[in-house]
């Protein structure tokens, strides 16, 4: 294996590795040897059905509602040293429900607020191992989404927020960058894999002409912790084949 995305033995915690993108970049550090824990909503790691992109074998596991700054406070640090810290929680609510009040607040708090009470609460682990912090936003933070103002309001914030915090943090040794995903095969985008004229139009759109996969985001998980990123800071990547060109 290459030294340069070789994370034998380092510690990595994935907030939304339960599925999805963040099962992806979960077990990419794991394959290459990193110990890692991954953050949840359901009470345990046998909730999940593997058959449904949710695969915790190899992974540490344990329950968070990071949408209550309180219970984000209260969670156990999932080891005594953490070298990678991996933000990939996020919601989304459909039918015109961000409009309301309580569909705002929700994905509001998930997608944009517990970035910040994450961030804190591992500054001074990732500081001690000089590490790396990761913000998974989306292309939706770049451009409007129809129907959602609350997700593309709050990966418009988490892309302000991985520049800001990587300033900020810099000087404490931790890189803080992001990657912004586009179209990718998970729970969160069924509304649309799972509809075959919406799915055509979709991939259209997209010059590489398929949707991403949970490794592609992975891929630039790893070079982003990884020493080849080692001068890159408060930059989000955007990994979407090409869709928003």
């Amino acid at each position: 294996m290459n030294h340069d995305t070789d994370f034998t033995d380092r510690k990595v915690l994935v907030v939304g590795g339960s599925s999805g993108i963040g099962n992806g970049i979960a077990h990419a550090f794991r394959t290459r040897g990193a110990q890692v824990h991954v953050w949840g909503t359901r009470a345990s790691a046998a909730e999940y059905d593997p058959q449904q992109g949710s695969d915790l074998s190899g992974l540490g596991y344990a329950q968070v509602d990071i949408g209550d700054p309180d219970a984000i406070e209260a969670a156990a640090l999932p080891f005594a040293t953490l070298d990678v810290l991996v933000l990939c929680q996020g919601t989304v609510v459909y039918r015109r429900g961000e409009f309301e009040r309580a569909g705002w607040d929700r994905v509001m708090a998930v997608n944009l607020d517990s970035l910040m009470h994450c961030a804190q609460k591992f500054r001074a682990q990732l500081s001690a191992a000089q590490g790396a912090m990761i913000i998974v936003s989306s292309i939706s933070g770049l451009k409007a989404n129809i129907g959602n103002p609350a997700y593309a309001a709050s990966k418009a914030g988490a892309i302000s927020l991985t520049k800001t915090l990587g300033q900020a943090f810099a000087a404490d040794g931790i890189r803080v960058n992001g990657l912004a995903p586009g179209l990718v095969d998970t729970k969160l985008t069924e509304v649309t894999t799972r509809n075959p004229a919406r799915l055509e139009g979709a991939l259209a759109a997209i010059p590489q002409r398929r949707m991403g996969t949970p490794q592609d985001m992975a891929g630039a998980a790893i070079f982003l912790a990884s020493p080849l990123a080692a001068y890159v800071t408060g930059h989000t990547i955007v990994v979407d084949g090409g869709l928003s060109l």
